[in-house]
């Protein structure tokens, strides 16, 4: 089955036209046909597209998420070679408590969707106007299917999924850890016991998905038991611009000392913290590094992205009671070996040790970047989001 899949970042549209079948467990006899990103959406938004020798890389105006979907629908119909994708997956951060397993898409889903938009507000309206505009296009001839992060974390026990708070008002508000980066960690746990012959049930350990969004999950015979994201993607490691951790009364101290609402402060712990405001400088993990011999605020923003990454490591590991294996996945996990070694620095006392070579020379594929005397494997996982996306979404159809 031809499957064109829609990521939905933030400020960002993936796509992927794949030739999957449903009935497979592996991404290696997937067949990719086209392929593409629209990075930095607004006035001067790059599209890098590529099918086989077509290719374009072009800085166009994309206002929003709706345009740069009918944007990538126009330039694959301009591909006669190309399939049309016999059905459409989307990938939605947050399913609520009410989606749990991958969903065919229909006006009420959208609607339902929508209604989730306040706890998931840098991803769910963007994931909601590629729905939209991917429907309007393509016609009611093409099925849709959702595929959701929090999905993949439903199995976290209810210990872990649950905050402290009067039982009746997380009850009545649907309050509890969610997770996210649900694909991802399904991916890189798919992959790891691919790479090692094994079953996903049979691994054991602990992801650390970094790039713009970051999280961690401890991961028990191939489920979720504790992830670090939690009502919302605000909650746990420091991101590109989001906070992760901090004290909850943060919000109501500081609306008061600025005179603004707690909406705003809210805004500014999605947008305006994590490596951005804390350097001042960029959000992207690159520049930082860059710049970290000559501007301080640079190398502390890496300190401290470092250190609460580290503080999860050995919170799950805890958790787990001892694993396996360490994954590092995520654009930052994958492409930044000065990163991975400061999270693993100091952590031999658990038996997790580096080889400096194979570290350095990781970037952007699988492999094991562990030595020989490391009682932990630690693995990089070039995660691919879309191939899990493509094939639940012909799993869906098919059934």
């Amino acid at each position: 089955m031809n499957v064109l899949v829609f990521n939905c970042g933030s400020a960002t549209l993936k796509f992927q036209l794949i030739e999957t079948n449903a009935a497979s467990v592996s991404s290696s006899i997937d067949r990719k046909l086209a392929h593409g990103l629209v990075e930095r959406i607004g006035a001067d938004a790059r599209c890098r597209f590529e099918a086989g020798a077509h290719e374009t890389d072009k800085v166009l105006p994309i206002r929003d998420h709706n345009a740069a979907v009918r944007a990538v629908l126009e330039w694959l119909g301009s591909i006669p070679a190309l399939p049309r994708p016999a059905a459409v997956g989307h990938r939605v951060v947050h399913g609520g408590d009410r989606y749990v397993t991958a969903t065919l898409i229909d006006a009420a889903t959208v609607a339902t969707l929508e209604s989730l938009c306040d706890i998931a507000p840098l991803h769910n309206p963007a994931a909601v106007g590629g729905i939209r505009a991917a429907r309007q296009a393509l016609g009611d001839s093409v099925p849709m299917v959702a595929v959701f992060d929090t999905a993949f974390h439903h199995t976290i026990p209810e210990a872990a999924a649950t905050y402290a708070l009067p039982y009746e008002l997380a009850e009545k508000h649907k309050i509890r850890r969610y997770g996210f980066h649900g694909v991802a960690h399904q991916y890189d746990v798919a992959r790891y016991a691919e790479l090692n012959g094994k079953e996903a049930a049979e691994v054991n350990g602990v992801i650390l998905h970094l790039g713009n969004g970051c999280s961690a999950t401890a991961i028990r015979n191939g489920q979720s038991v504790e992830a670090s994201m939690g009502f919302t993607p605000l909650e746990g490691l420091v991101m590109g611009t989001r906070s992760g951790d901090v004290d909850a009364t943060l919000v109501n101290y500081l609306a008061r000392k600025e005179g603004v609402e707690a909406t705003a402060v809210e805004n500014w712990l999605n947008k305006r913290s994590g490596l951005l405001g804390l350097s001042g400088l960029s959000n992207d993990m690159r520049e930082l590094i860059a710049a970290r011999e000559v501007n301080w605020r640079a190398r502390l923003a890496i300190e401290v992205f470092c250190h609460r990454a580290r503080k999860y490591l050995g919170a799950y590991l805890a958790v787990l009671g001892g694993a396996e294996a360490l994954i590092f996945s995520g654009g930052i996990g994958e492409n930044a070996p000065s990163v991975r070694q400061e999270i693993c620095r100091n952590m031999e006392w658990c038996g997790l040790q580096l080889d400096a070579g194979a570290n350095a020379g990781r970037l952007g594929q699988d492999g094991c970047i562990s030595s020989a005397a490391s009682a932990l494997a630690i693995w990089v996982i070039h995660t691919d989001e879309e191939a899990i996306i493509a094939r639940q979404t012909a799993q869906k159809v098919g059934g």
